[in-house]
């Protein structure tokens, strides 16, 4: 290689700082979507990156189900104390209580996290919006640009895709609109992981191998909770499991692992032969077009 040629995960950094600076110069009030996830995480990561020695310069905003990995609110709360960070925390729960959403009888919440999300988009006046999504996870992900455009509504619509040759990115939007910004949309699962190593980034002890009470449904092995698993039939036992995608416990899956490490879980995820979401995600398995449909109705 070149002594004057980027790696290719510096050229990936490289593209998402550009991203991450262009939107600072072009909107008036960015936010972060930050889960405590891996790929928000490595978001963030870049976010600071980005604007080093400064303060990042935006707020990071979670849709917090009510259902989520403890072991992951407790990652998000750690990082936002420690980079003295805004968080706006929009809760499910919230909106059940007061009658504007109802529960699902499968009891998952996840398709429940929109109408939260877009009140909070349009209440805060928020004009561009990060999300961590990339293309490899979805077919419907696959379709997006890096600046993807939401309607008044936060909808999406495929056919107002707009060219995006150069890294030259448009973020003109009328009053209402706002632009959804993927930073990482180039990147692979194997990418995340390995810049997590090469970065020492830390994360939730959940997404190596660990043992855990877990039981079996629709070929997945879920966390039995108060979110209403196990059923009848369904039995719990105790398994050595690891995470590769992090949501809603009713519809994360669980995958069997002994990759405690590091370099054991980027061998892993080499292996690979199944997106993450492809292979954990109950939520994507609803319909053939599942994500797609949410994101029309304003999901990320």
């Amino acid at each position: 290689m070149s002594p004057y040629a980027l790696s290719h995960l510096d050229a990936l950094e490289s593209e998402a700082v550009h991203i991450f600076r262009e939107v600072a110069g072009e909107f008036e009030r960015p936010v972060i979507l930050f889960s405590g996830g891996k790929d928000s995480i490595v978001m963030l990561h870049l976010a600071l990156k980005a604007f080093a020695p400064a303060p990042v310069p935006f707020p990071l905003l979670h849709v917090d189900t009510g259902h989520n990995f403890p072991e992951v609110l407790a990652h998000r709360d750690r990082t936002v104390q420690q980079h003295r960070l805004r968080l706006h925390v929009a809760s499910v729960q919230d909106y059940i209580d007061s009658g504007r959403l109802r529960e699902r009888p499968d009891g998952t919440r996840n398709p429940l996290q929109t109408l939260p999300l877009t009140d909070r988009i349009r209440t805060e006046h928020f004009d561009a919006v990060f999300g961590g999504g990339r293309r490899d996870e979805e077919k419907a992900r696959a379709k997006e640009r890096v600046f993807s455009l939401r309607d008044e509504f936060s909808q999406w619509d495929p056919r107002r895709q707009r060219p995006e040759l150069w890294n030259l990115y448009n973020g003109r939007h009328a009053p209402g609109e706002h632009v959804r910004v993927f930073p990482l949309s180039n990147w692979t699962e194997l990418d995340v992981w390995q810049y997590i190593a090469r970065e020492h980034i830390e994360l939730p002890a959940i997404y190596f191998a660990h043992e855990r009470e877990v039981f079996p449904r629709a070929g997945m092995w879920l966390t039995p909770g108060d979110w209403g698993g196990p059923k009848n039939g369904e039995t719990i036992e105790k398994r050595q499991v690891r995470y590769r995608t992090v949501g809603d416990m009713s519809c994360t899956g669980a995958v069997d692992s002994d990759a405690t490490t590091l370099d054991a879980v980027i061998a892993e995820t080499a292996a690979s032969r199944l997106t993450e979401r492809g292979a954990t995600r109950a939520d994507d398995k609803m319909s053939e077009a599942a994500m797609e449909d949410r994101k029309r109705e304003g999901y990320f």
